[in-house]
This record gives C-alpha cells, sequence and structure tokens, in this order.
C-alpha cells in the first residue's frame, strides 16, 4: 500500500487556512463593528 502522507499534511494546511480566515475575518468584524460604534456615538442616535 502507498505511503499518504502528504494526504495527512493536505487536510491540515486545509483547515490551518480555514481557520486563519476564520480568524481574520472576526477581527476584521471587530474593527467594524468598533467603528460603527464611534461613528452612531458621533452622530447621536
Amino acid at each position: 500500500m502507498k505511503n499518504f502522507d502528504f494526504l495527512f499534511w493536505a487536510y491540515n494546511v486545509i483547515w490551518l487556512g480555514i481557520g486563519g480566515y476564520i480568524f481574520f475575518m472576526a477581527l476584521r468584524l471587530k474593527a467594524v463593528s468598533d467603528r460603527l460604534e464611534r461613528l452612531e456615538k458621533t452622530t447621536g442616535d
């Protein structure tokens, strides 16, 4: 039987990429939320 170690590492790389993307999007969402909060305070709404 062939050695399929590369599949294990490819699977890990894909999950790390997905996790990194979700983490990055969470940071961006927090920044946008903070900016919107500041904008709402300055407009008095």
